[in-house]
């Protein structure tokens, strides 16, 4: 796999390693099974996120089932991860952007390096990416102006130093070329510093005529070797001066100092010194820095007078280990000569080592064999030589040993058997001691817990357990919590709460019932209705998270609480919209005379289905009294004839519960011995009845109803008058007795309505049908009487499975005309 032309893989594994030496090769041979192999991969800089750098499990020798079972991932020191392993494919791609020159600098080669780490069993595998340098700087000058005073007196072959033009890309993307605009006075040569980095003179080759040519400008351009090439420039101005014909010399082309890191600042560090053949103001000598690097300026000052360096910023061994300084000597004349001062930094043991736990494994099993690896460390000093090299140690008193397995790195082993129920844990002290002076030392602790073995089951408090909820609950509400608890230790004692598949009444518990698999807590799924469900049991397990895992069970029983949430519903006498129910009670009727019985009923349980009857209102409450228990409503005095015909009475029915519920219900009660006299007050019950929105229709019908009703039986009443009138005189003249007469149905057809039951009586008659006799008999039916609104004084009979003769205090007259 290619990108844009740099991406060049390169694998070295350990068992065939190409070029190595032998000494790395028995080394590597000696290694514990820990470390596997390394590998190398080079990469250009500035690669996107995401890019493959290369197929680590190919590379390596590994299965992708390997790379997921031994959860393999990237340990390195840095601050700054630049690379992500994708254990699904066994590739290593880009992660963070990689900058050559902010991560190396002007370092070649540049690279990093980090390990990959598996476990079960621990493998070592190191990775080192190498950063190719791309062209993307180009090379710029520090200033935008270069100025030069030049006498014209400058004799030919005069060399006149430039500043340089810096490019932080290495190799061929560097800083290649210079390029001096032609003309006519200056050439321009080119020089290479021993660190590789080039810069430039220019040499005068032809004398300088001020009267001629006073100003030049030139401008010098700077190219580099990358494709596409980069370049910058920058612009010279010279002045000419008058006669200065002799240039500062220094006495020493190169100068060598040594400095201490971490020198404070002011610490002189060398001088320089250069002369000048010419006197007076062309004779002085002003010195200073033409080339400072990056942030060299901020740590190296020269006196312009004196030429003496020292120290005015921090000094970092780890960071650069020699600078070089290009200094200038120039006249008052702008003659100048330049020299390099070499600075070499004298390393101090500043730095404490660094230890990074690259993996630890925490608890382990209290059966883990002897020389078990718990640990990988990796110890770093970023000073150098003695002061670099380190020694680990660890207290003997605790049943570990640590080894070193390859450079830099140690293990933590185990050196005995675990007792968990003896020793659950133990605080590990890992000591690195480097060997400067005085010796640097840094410690880290390491907390290790010893695992349990699953060798418990979850036990419950008690049981079983017993719950009571009121029902029409909310539903999701907390209804009771069971508890279990596990001597096991961690995941073993970590117990989860499920209920067992059973079913109520046909339907599954999961939809009364859930438990929160955490805490126990029993939820409500649904509302609960006591007069549909009165009980529920289930059972409750409760598993640890053990392998395999161990349970037991517990039952719950839910006893569900009834509320009062029912009213009363009344059974007897019905209440209708289409007609009224009228109870008969005869005048004759005594004290305590039965009525009727209001018959009601409560769907709830216990005090909420206790009912009570009271006479709320009556038309006369003098007459009438309801059971208080029972509902029967009887008569408190005798039946006079001064009481109304029609009597209305208004019966609540209450339950006892809290609060309590209730209903009404309206009983109308006929005071009178027969149906004519109900009949003649028919037409006022139905004016108690209430009116509907299509009152007007209704009224015309019953108009229309009732007038042809009416001319029908005005037309019959006649019809009869004059046969009866004719049979009595065919009777009066007649010497025939008279012989009684027993039809077997009487219908009598009265104002607007049809009575249709069945009465047996005895008529006796004679000539004269004025002096007719007519006699009273018994009916086969109970004194109800239901009023149909809509065929006005018409009046049903209803039937009773109780026949007359059980009441012989309801008699019924029957007039005949």
């Amino acid at each position: 796999m290619a990108f844009e032309g740099f991406y060049q893989p390169k694998c070295v594994r350990w068992r065939s390693c190409c070029g190595l030496r032998w000494q790395v090769l028995i080394f590597l041979l000696h290694l514990n099974h820990i470390v596997r192999g390394q590998i190398r991969y080079s990469i250009p800089e500035e690669m996107k996120k995401g890019s493959v750098i290369g197929n680590v499990a190919q590379d390596l020798g590994l299965d992708l089932k390997r790379l997921r079972a031994g959860r393999a991932r990237i340990v390195t020191g840095e601050s700054v991860q630049y690379t992500e392993l994708k254990t699904d494919k066994g590739i290593l791609v880009v992660s963070e952007r990689i900058d050559r020159e902010q991560l190396c600098t002007d370092v070649t080669p540049c690279s990093f390096s980090f390990e990959i780490i598996l476990e079960n069993p621990m493998e070592l595998h190191l990775v080192t990416v190498e950063i190719l340098d791309v062209n993307d700087h180009a090379p710029v000058f520090p200033n935008k102006d270069i100025h030069f005073e030049i006498s014209e007196s400058a004799t030919v072959g005069a060399r006149f130093p430039l500043e340089s033009a810096e490019d932080p890309d290495v190799g061929l993307n560097a800083l290649q070329n210079y390029i001096l605009t032609p003309n006519d006075y200056f050439i321009l040569k080119k020089h290479a510093n021993p660190d590789g980095s080039k810069y430039a003179e220019m040499f005068l080759q032809k004398s300088l005529d001020r009267e001629e040519h006073p100003r030049l400008s030139l401008k010098l351009i700077a190219v580099d070797g990358g494709n596409p090439q980069r370049s910058g420039s920058v612009n010279i101005e010279i002045t000419v001066l008058d006669v200065n014909d002799n240039a500062p010399v220094f006495n020493q082309s190169v100068y060598r100092a040594t400095v201490m890191e971490n020198a404070p600042k002011g610490t002189y560090i060398t001088t320089v010194n250069a002369s000048d053949a010419d006197g007076g103001s062309n004779g002085e000598i002003a010195y200073s820095c033409s080339k400072l690097k990056g942030t060299i300026a901020d740590i190296f000052i020269i006196n312009e007078n004196t030429g003496i360096i020292s120290v005015s910023g921090q000094i970092d061994y780890e960071k650069n280990k020699k600078y070089e300084v290009r200094v200038e000597a120039k006249d008052q004349g702008g003659l100048t000569d330049s020299s390099k001062v070499v600075i070499e930094v004298i390393d101090v043991n500043d730095n404490a080592p660094v230890i990074n736990v690259m993996s630890f494994s925490s608890p382990v099993s209290e059966d883990a064999p002897p020389g078990t690896t718990i640990a990988i460390i990796n110890v770093k000093d970023n000073d150098s030589e003695r002061n670099g090299q380190i020694t680990c140690s660890i207290d003997t008193k605790l049943p570990f040993k640590i080894k070193s397995s390859m450079a830099n790195y140690y293990n933590v082993i185990t050196d005995s058997i675990f007792d968990r129920e003896a020793v659950p844990e133990y605080n590990i002290t890992i000591t690195a001691t480097d060997s400067g002076s005085p010796p640097l030392s840094s410690a880290r602790a390491l907390h290790l817990r010893i695992s349990d073995v699953n060798d418990n089951a979850p036990l419950f408090d008690k049981g079983p357990y017993s719950a009571y909820v009121t029902e029409n609950n909310s539903p999701g509400m907390s209804i009771f919590t069971v508890s279990a608890r596990d001597s096991d230790w961690n995941q073993n004692a970590r117990i989860s709460y499920l209920l067992e598949d059973t079913q109520i009444s046909g339907t599954p518990v999961s939809t009364y019932i859930s438990i929160n698999s955490e805490t126990g807590v029993l939820h409500a799924v649904r509302s609960f209705d006591y007069e549909q469900i009165k009980q529920l049991k289930l059972v409750v397990k409760a598993q640890d998270g053990g392998s395999p895992p161990l349970s037991s069970n517990v039952t719950v029983k839910i006893m569900i609480q009834d509320q009062n949430d029912n009213a009363p519903q009344v059974l007897y006498p019905v209440q209708t919209s289409s007609s009224l129910v009228a109870e008969m009670v005869p005048r004759s009727a005594d004290v305590g005379y039965l009525v009727t019985k209001v018959v009601a009923v409560d769907v709830d349980s216990g005090q909420n289905a206790w009912l009570s009857y009271k006479l709320q209102k009556a038309t006369d409450r003098a007459l009438f009294e309801v059971g208080l228990q029972n509902g029967e409503i009887r008569t408190v005095r005798q039946v006079n004839d001064k009481d109304a015909m029609k009597q209305r009475l208004t019966v609540v029915v209450e339950d006892n519960g809290q609060p309590s519920r209730s209903a009404t219900v309206n009983v109308n009660v006929a005071v009178a011995d027969s149906f004519p006299e109900v009949l003649s007050e028919f037409t006022d019950f139905t004016h108690d009845k209430e009116y509907n929105d299509n009152m007007t229709f209704y009224l015309v019908l019953a108009l229309a109803v009732v007038s042809f009703l009416f001319i029908t039986c005005l037309v019959v009443i006649i019809s009869v008058k004059i046969y009866r009138w004719r049979q009595s005189r065919i009777l009066y003249h007649s010497n025939l007795p008279v012989i009684p007469y027993y039809p077997p149905r009487y219908a009598d057809t009265l104002g607007t309505g049809t009575l249709q039951h069945v009465y047996n009586y005895e008529v006796c008659r004679t000539t004269d049908s004025r002096k007719s006799d007519c006699q009273f008999a018994r009916p086969c039916s109970q004194n109800v009487l239901i009023m149909d609104p809509s065929s006005t004084g018409t009046m049903q009979r209803m039937q009773s499975e109780q026949n007359i003769l059980d009441e012989p205090d309801s008699p019924l007259e029957v007039c005949c005309i």
